[in-house]
């Protein structure tokens, strides 16, 4: 059986992944919020001696938290799109997809707690 030839290669769809990261990095404020917070994270861990298990959870929860964020701005920006009035399932949506965001972002606040406080108390 042939294969077929797909239409984009994989270097094409990952400049395509790579142009939508840094268009959000540049233009959505939570995102760069989100990338600020890993910036300190990263240069208090440096100083701290942080294990690589706990390294492992930091960047974990890290791309899981940066991850939704990009999820969350596509939805935002295809339902404005499509609804560009507001539209009550719209906005419910968005505020859902913000919601996963909120609950990422508090579990990495709570996993760098339960790894950062035991190194600076101890």
């Amino acid at each position: 059986m042939e294969m077929k030839e797909q239409p984009y290669s994989f270097f094409h769809r990952l400049s395509c992944a790579w142009k939508g990261v840094r268009h959000a990095a540049l233009h959505e404020r939570h995102l760069k919020i989100h990338l600020i917070g890993l910036v300190l994270v990263v240069v208090a861990g440096s100083f701290t001696g942080l294990s690589t298990w706990e390294w492992v959870a930091i960047f974990g929860i890290s791309a899981l938290v940066l991850g939704l964020e990009l999820v969350n701005a596509a939805l935002e920006e295809t339902l404005d799109l499509l609804h560009p009035d507001h539209h009550p399932s719209a906005g419910l949506a968005k505020d859902m997809a913000a919601g996963a965001v909120l609950v990422a972002a508090f579990m990495a606040i709570v996993i760098a707690a339960l790894i950062f406080i035991p190194h600076w108390t101890g």
